[in-house]
Protein backbone atom coordinates (compact mmCIF):
# COMPACT_ATOMS: atom_id res chain seq x y z
CA UNK A 1 0.00 0.00 0.00
CA UNK A 2 2.81 2.42 0.94
CA UNK A 3 4.60 1.69 -2.32
CA UNK A 4 1.38 2.35 -4.26
CA UNK A 5 0.81 5.67 -2.46
CA UNK A 6 4.40 6.80 -3.07
CA UNK A 7 4.08 5.89 -6.73
CA UNK A 8 0.85 7.86 -7.02
CA UNK A 9 2.54 10.85 -5.36
CA UNK A 10 5.44 10.62 -7.81
CA UNK A 11 3.04 10.45 -10.75
CA UNK A 12 1.08 13.43 -9.45
CA UNK A 13 4.25 15.46 -8.89
CA UNK A 14 5.46 14.55 -12.37
CA UNK A 15 2.13 15.59 -13.88
CA UNK A 16 2.22 18.93 -12.05
CA UNK A 17 5.81 19.53 -13.18
CA UNK A 18 4.93 18.62 -16.78
CA UNK A 19 1.92 20.94 -16.68
CA UNK A 20 4.09 23.78 -15.41
CA UNK A 21 6.75 23.14 -18.07
CA UNK A 22 4.15 22.90 -20.83
CA UNK A 23 2.48 26.19 -19.93
CA UNK A 24 5.85 27.93 -19.59
CA UNK A 25 6.92 26.54 -22.98
CA UNK A 26 3.79 27.87 -24.69
CA UNK A 27 3.94 31.27 -22.97
CA UNK A 28 7.55 31.76 -24.06
CA UNK A 29 6.61 31.18 -27.71
CA UNK A 30 4.06 33.79 -28.89
CA UNK A 31 3.57 32.02 -32.25
CA UNK A 32 2.61 28.75 -30.54
CA UNK A 33 0.40 30.57 -28.03
CA UNK A 34 -1.35 32.49 -30.80
CA UNK A 35 -2.10 29.32 -32.79
CA UNK A 36 -3.29 27.53 -29.66
CA UNK A 37 -5.55 30.46 -28.79
CA UNK A 38 -7.08 30.34 -32.29
CA UNK A 39 -7.53 26.56 -32.21
CA UNK A 40 -5.01 25.96 -35.01
CA UNK A 41 -2.82 23.51 -33.10
CA UNK A 42 -2.59 19.75 -33.59
CA UNK A 43 -2.27 18.71 -29.95
CA UNK A 44 -0.48 15.43 -30.64
CA UNK A 45 2.14 17.20 -32.76
CA UNK A 46 2.52 19.89 -30.13
CA UNK A 47 2.97 17.27 -27.39
CA UNK A 48 5.68 15.53 -29.42
CA UNK A 49 7.44 18.85 -30.07
CA UNK A 50 7.38 19.89 -26.42
CA UNK A 51 8.46 16.42 -25.31
CA UNK A 52 11.41 16.59 -27.68
CA UNK A 53 12.42 20.17 -26.82
CA UNK A 54 12.12 19.54 -23.07
CA UNK A 55 13.79 16.12 -23.41
CA UNK A 56 10.83 14.26 -21.91
CA UNK A 57 10.84 10.72 -23.22
CA UNK A 58 8.20 8.86 -21.25
CA UNK A 59 4.84 8.29 -22.90
CA UNK A 60 3.00 9.30 -19.74
CA UNK A 61 4.71 12.69 -19.91
CA UNK A 62 3.57 13.19 -23.50
CA UNK A 63 0.03 12.42 -22.45
CA UNK A 64 0.37 14.90 -19.58
CA UNK A 65 1.65 17.51 -22.04
CA UNK A 66 -1.35 16.96 -24.29
CA UNK A 67 -3.78 17.28 -21.38
CA UNK A 68 -1.98 20.41 -20.09
CA UNK A 69 -2.10 22.02 -23.54
CA UNK A 70 -5.82 21.35 -23.87
CA UNK A 71 -6.52 22.82 -20.44
CA UNK A 72 -4.37 25.84 -21.18
CA UNK A 73 -6.33 26.37 -24.40
CA UNK A 74 -9.49 26.68 -22.29
CA UNK A 75 -7.79 29.38 -20.19
CA UNK A 76 -6.72 31.20 -23.34
CA UNK A 77 -10.35 31.52 -24.42
CA UNK A 78 -10.61 34.25 -21.78
CA UNK A 79 -7.75 36.03 -23.57
CA UNK A 80 -9.78 36.01 -26.77
CA UNK A 81 -12.58 37.87 -25.02
CA UNK A 82 -10.11 40.34 -23.51
CA UNK A 83 -8.41 40.82 -26.88
CA UNK A 84 -11.77 41.80 -28.37
CA UNK A 85 -12.18 44.45 -25.66
CA UNK A 86 -8.72 45.78 -26.45
CA UNK A 87 -9.41 45.92 -30.20
CA UNK A 88 -12.74 47.65 -29.61
CA UNK A 89 -10.95 50.29 -27.52
CA UNK A 90 -8.19 50.76 -30.11
CA UNK A 91 -10.81 51.08 -32.86
CA UNK A 92 -12.10 54.13 -30.98
CA UNK A 93 -8.60 55.54 -30.52
CA UNK A 94 -7.02 58.18 -32.72
CA UNK A 95 -3.56 57.61 -34.20
CA UNK A 96 -1.23 60.53 -34.72
CA UNK A 97 2.13 60.22 -36.50
CA UNK A 98 5.01 62.68 -36.28
CA UNK A 99 8.18 62.30 -38.29
CA UNK A 100 11.64 63.84 -37.92
CA UNK A 101 11.83 62.79 -34.29
CA UNK A 102 15.06 62.55 -32.31
CA UNK A 103 15.80 60.81 -29.00
CA UNK A 104 18.67 61.97 -26.81
CA UNK A 105 20.00 60.26 -23.71
CA UNK A 106 21.84 62.39 -21.12
CA UNK A 107 23.95 61.46 -18.14
CA UNK A 108 22.58 62.27 -14.69
CA UNK A 109 25.40 64.81 -14.29
CA UNK A 110 23.41 67.15 -16.51
CA UNK A 111 21.46 69.93 -14.84
CA UNK A 112 17.85 69.36 -16.01
CA UNK A 113 17.08 73.04 -15.46
CA UNK A 114 18.93 73.71 -18.71
CA UNK A 115 16.14 71.93 -20.56
CA UNK A 116 13.40 74.10 -19.06
CA UNK A 117 13.93 77.05 -21.41
CA UNK A 118 13.80 74.74 -24.42
CA UNK A 119 10.67 73.09 -23.08
CA UNK A 120 8.91 76.45 -22.85
CA UNK A 121 9.97 77.31 -26.40
CA UNK A 122 8.68 74.00 -27.77
CA UNK A 123 5.38 74.38 -25.94
CA UNK A 124 4.83 77.83 -27.41
CA UNK A 125 5.36 76.37 -30.86
CA UNK A 126 3.07 73.39 -30.09
CA UNK A 127 6.00 71.08 -30.76
CA UNK A 128 6.89 67.64 -29.44
CA UNK A 129 8.72 67.42 -26.12
CA UNK A 130 8.88 64.50 -23.66
CA UNK A 131 11.53 64.61 -20.96
CA UNK A 132 11.88 61.41 -18.91
CA UNK A 133 14.01 60.60 -15.89
CA UNK A 134 15.54 57.14 -15.58
CA UNK A 135 17.56 55.58 -12.77
CA UNK A 136 20.89 56.77 -14.20
CA UNK A 137 19.97 58.96 -17.17
CA UNK A 138 17.57 61.46 -18.69
CA UNK A 139 15.84 60.82 -22.01
CA UNK A 140 14.46 63.53 -24.27
CA UNK A 141 12.06 62.88 -27.15
CA UNK A 142 11.66 65.89 -29.39
CA UNK A 143 11.81 67.08 -33.01
CA UNK A 144 15.01 67.17 -35.04
CA UNK A 145 14.69 70.92 -35.57
CA UNK A 146 15.52 71.43 -31.87
CA UNK A 147 18.58 69.15 -31.96
CA UNK A 148 21.17 71.90 -32.45
CA UNK A 149 19.69 73.89 -29.56
CA UNK A 150 19.87 70.86 -27.27
CA UNK A 151 23.43 70.11 -28.30
CA UNK A 152 24.51 73.70 -27.65
CA UNK A 153 23.03 73.52 -24.15
CA UNK A 154 24.17 70.07 -23.06
CA UNK A 155 26.55 68.56 -25.62
CA UNK A 156 29.05 67.35 -23.01
CA UNK A 157 26.32 65.38 -21.21
CA UNK A 158 24.83 63.61 -24.23
CA UNK A 159 25.40 59.85 -24.09
CA UNK A 160 23.48 58.86 -27.20
CA UNK A 161 21.56 60.49 -30.04
CA UNK A 162 19.08 58.58 -32.24
CA UNK A 163 17.49 60.32 -35.21
CA UNK A 164 15.51 59.40 -38.34
CA UNK A 165 12.72 58.34 -36.01
CA UNK A 166 8.94 58.68 -35.97
CA UNK A 167 6.45 59.03 -33.13
CA UNK A 168 3.23 57.02 -33.26
CA UNK A 169 0.71 58.17 -30.68
CA UNK A 170 -2.51 56.43 -29.68
CA UNK A 171 -5.07 58.80 -28.13
CA UNK A 172 -7.50 56.45 -26.47
CA UNK A 173 -10.78 56.93 -24.59
CA UNK A 174 -10.43 57.20 -20.83
CA UNK A 175 -11.77 53.64 -20.50
CA UNK A 176 -8.22 52.49 -21.21
CA UNK A 177 -7.74 52.59 -17.44
CA UNK A 178 -10.16 49.67 -17.07
CA UNK A 179 -8.99 47.62 -20.06
CA UNK A 180 -6.09 45.41 -19.03
CA UNK A 181 -3.31 44.52 -21.46
CA UNK A 182 -3.57 47.31 -24.05
CA UNK A 183 0.13 48.22 -24.02
CA UNK A 184 1.15 44.56 -23.93
CA UNK A 185 -1.10 43.81 -26.91
CA UNK A 186 0.29 46.70 -28.96
CA UNK A 187 3.89 45.88 -28.06
CA UNK A 188 3.39 42.27 -29.14
CA UNK A 189 2.17 43.45 -32.56
CA UNK A 190 5.40 45.40 -33.08
CA UNK A 191 7.41 42.34 -32.04
CA UNK A 192 5.49 39.94 -34.26
CA UNK A 193 6.12 42.18 -37.29
CA UNK A 194 9.80 42.70 -36.55
CA UNK A 195 9.53 46.39 -35.65
CA UNK A 196 11.91 47.63 -32.96
CA UNK A 197 10.44 50.03 -30.39
CA UNK A 198 13.06 52.67 -29.65
CA UNK A 199 11.02 54.28 -26.85
CA UNK A 200 7.63 53.60 -25.29
CA UNK A 201 5.78 56.15 -23.16
CA UNK A 202 2.36 55.85 -21.54
CA UNK A 203 0.67 59.01 -20.24
CA UNK A 204 -2.89 58.25 -19.11
CA UNK A 205 -4.90 58.03 -22.35
CA UNK A 206 -1.87 58.58 -24.60
CA UNK A 207 0.38 55.68 -25.61
CA UNK A 208 3.48 56.64 -27.58
CA UNK A 209 5.80 54.45 -29.63
CA UNK A 210 9.01 55.77 -31.15
CA UNK A 211 10.20 53.68 -34.10
CA UNK A 212 12.53 54.01 -37.06
CA UNK A 213 11.00 56.31 -39.66
CA UNK A 214 11.49 53.65 -42.33
CA UNK A 215 9.14 51.32 -40.42
CA UNK A 216 6.13 53.65 -40.31
CA UNK A 217 4.44 52.37 -43.47
CA UNK A 218 4.78 48.75 -42.36
CA UNK A 219 3.61 49.66 -38.88
CA UNK A 220 0.40 51.31 -40.07
CA UNK A 221 -0.54 48.13 -41.94
CA UNK A 222 -0.98 46.18 -38.70
CA UNK A 223 -2.34 49.02 -36.59
CA UNK A 224 -5.74 48.97 -38.28
CA UNK A 225 -8.53 48.04 -35.89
Amino acid sequence: MHIFIKRRHRERDMEETTTHLTIAYIKERPDVKSCLKKGLINYSSLARLISKDLDIEKKTSKEAILIAARRFRERLKEDVVQEKRIKDLLARSEIEIKNKIVVLVFSKSMNPDKIEALQQKVRKEAGTFYFLEGSDNYTLITQEKYLSTVENLNKQHIIKTSNNLALIMFKSPKEIEQVMGVISFLSSLFTEHGINIVELVSVWTDTLFVVNANDVTKTMEFLRF
